[in-house]
């Protein structure tokens, strides 16, 4: 008895169980609702996941895309949900067979070092992103109520009473106001891009794959269609969402002895988060939209969520005159900030909750979600406030900018960490050993698009990486800045290429164990 009470006043406690076991379970789906009523019941996960996919670091790659290329780069947004239906559908499937999230299972087939490397690995990206959280949500609290940024980017941190109310409400209910947010955030862009009566066919041509679309030609206000498609897969497809799936996929109470209510969960699962993701590309969408058809062309010249809300407020800057007449009001700008503040607000909620799985899954260690919630923020609002500090004596343009930057250097970080997740989750999807036979294997067609879309993703990345270090230096580097940053981004790629082949070798390694240990299994039961 002392000994449980001991427990309980550990402020960091030994996690070796179910994943995120407060609400690991606990939604319970009966079997004998209609179709319609299933899909409802297992709905929520996929909302949690396609907040990622529509964050404030996706708004800018969108919309200036649509600005300096008008439609064509349409056809990027469409493949890189597509790679991510696929890639959610994979970690989903992982933590409903194998009741472990990704992190465990990567973490039971390698040693504790490199489990120690990786949490370090899957931070920084998590910290990456809360950066561009921290920079939108200052922002919209900037231009909604005018609080000064600096002040603005310290209210942030008490997002954490915002978490702490939602975790006493329960987990239906946390799903139920992202999807609120999400609705938000669609509805308002759907509103701005219909006001602005843009050119479908044109969306619609741009929506098919051409290789204009990744050509280092035309360049324009200092991009290329290449890195312009870059930016927008780089903003897209990020790593803590096949964490925060694999755990959050495992909410649904399920009857493991029964295959069929494994599949069951599976297949709806996958509906849902296809639902959710197919909301996401409309939203990204929607922004490449508003970019070609919103403002006139070439007009916006600040990319910023600055530069874009003082041009929503702008009768000059808009496509036809119903725009330029609601822009006067001041409507479209508000709208635009709101959203960005929705944005903000719902990927606190999942960013709070993947750095508990990674936390729980490579390093055995839980803390209360408020506390993971503040050291998280506290530490990335650290280089937030240096920059706004270090530009306050310049002018605003300067400060704008400089914030701007911050915000798209800081996804340097999710090209580092992303084959480390993308490719043991898909060879623990492909191993029937992992999956508990073969019924629960990846597909051919799934192994085929799978292989592609991994190995495409690490080479785009790790291709995208001189200029994406280049541009830590400045917008248009000297020759000594861009060598400096070549010389930089293939260290790095060494690195990570070291570091994915010792993850490969320990999952060989450890699949080779699994193997045998299952010979030996079948021998004693012949026996």
């Amino acid at each position: 008895m002392a000994e449980g009470k001991k427990e309980k006043t550990h402020f960091i406690q030994y996690a070796n169980g179910k994943s995120l076991q407060e609400i690991n379970g606990t939604v319970e789906v009966p079997k004998n609702l209609g179709f319609w009523k299933t899909l409802f019941m297992y709905s929520g996960p996929g909302a949690l996941v396609a907040v990622g996919y529509m964050d404030p670091g996706n708004w800018s790659t969108s919309i200036t895309g649509g600005q300096n290329f008008q439609y064509l780069l349409m056809s990027i947004i469409l493949i890189s949900s597509l790679i991510a239906m696929l890639l959610q559908y994979m970690a989903a499937k992982l933590g409903i067979v194998t009741q472990m999230d990704l992190a465990q299972v990567i973490r039971a087939r390698t040693s504790k070092t490199l489990g120690v490397v990786l949490w370090i690995t899957t931070e920084l990206a998590i910290m990456a992103t809360d950066i561009a959280e921290v920079i939108g949500g200052a922002i919209a609290l900037y231009l909604l109520f005018g609080i000064p940024i600096l002040v603005a980017v310290l209210i942030t941190v008490l997002d954490v009473l915002v978490l702490l109310l939602l975790t006493s409400i329960g987990f239906r209910k946390i799903e139920a106001i992202v999807v609120a947010l999400i609705l938000v955030i669609f509805f308002v862009f759907a509103y701005e891009v219909a006001l602005s009566n843009p050119d479908w066919l044109g969306v619609l041509k741009g929506t098919v794959p051409s290789i204009a679309a990744v050509k280092e030609t035309p360049v324009v206000n200092g991009t290329t269609p290449l890195s312009g498609a870059l930016g927008i897969i780089g903003a897209t497809v990020m790593p803590h969402n096949l964490y925060l799936h694999s755990a959050i996929s495992q909410t649904r109470k399920v009857d493991h002895n029964d295959e069929e209510d494994i599949a069951r969960t599976v297949r709806f699962s996958t509906m849902d988060s296809n639902i959710q993701l197919t909301m996401a590309f409309f939203v990204n969408a929607l922004l490449l939209i508003m970019g070609v058809a919103v403002f006139k062309s070439g007009s916006v010249q600040d990319p910023s969520f600055f530069g874009l809300y003082q041009a929503l407020k702008d009768p000059s800057f808009m496509s036809n005159g119903i725009l330029a007449s609601v822009a006067k009001t001041g409507v479209l700008s508000t709208l635009f900030a709101v959203a960005l503040l929705a944005s903000g607000q719902n990927s606190t909620i999942t960013g709070t909750l993947t750095g508990q799985v990674i936390m729980e899954g490579f390093i055995h260690m839980r803390m209360p979600l408020w506390a993971r919630r503040l050291v998280t923020r506290l530490i990335s609002i650290v280089p937030v406030v240096i920059c706004v500090m270090m530009t306050s004596g310049g002018s605003a343009v300067k400060q704008h900018e400089a914030l701007n930057d911050l915000m798209n250097n800081s996804q340097v970080f999710l090209a580092f960490a992303l084959p480390f997740s993308m490719l043991p989750l898909l060879m623990f999807t492909d191993s029937a050993l992992e999956m508990n036979g073969k019924r629960f294997t990846n597909a051919i067609w799934v192994k085929v698009a799978g292989w592609a879309s991994v190995l495409a993703l690490t080479f785009l990345n790790m291709y995208n990486m001189p200029d994406a270090i280049a541009s830590f230096f400045s917008d248009n580097p000297n020759a000594q800045q861009t060598f400096e940053a070549n010389l930089i981004a293939y260290v790095i790629i060494i690195a990570v290429l070291a570091l994915l082949g010792w993850v490969l070798y320990d999952l060989y390694r450890a699949n080779k164990r699994l193997k045998e240990q299952h010979q030996l299994d079948d021998q004693a039961t012949k026996d």
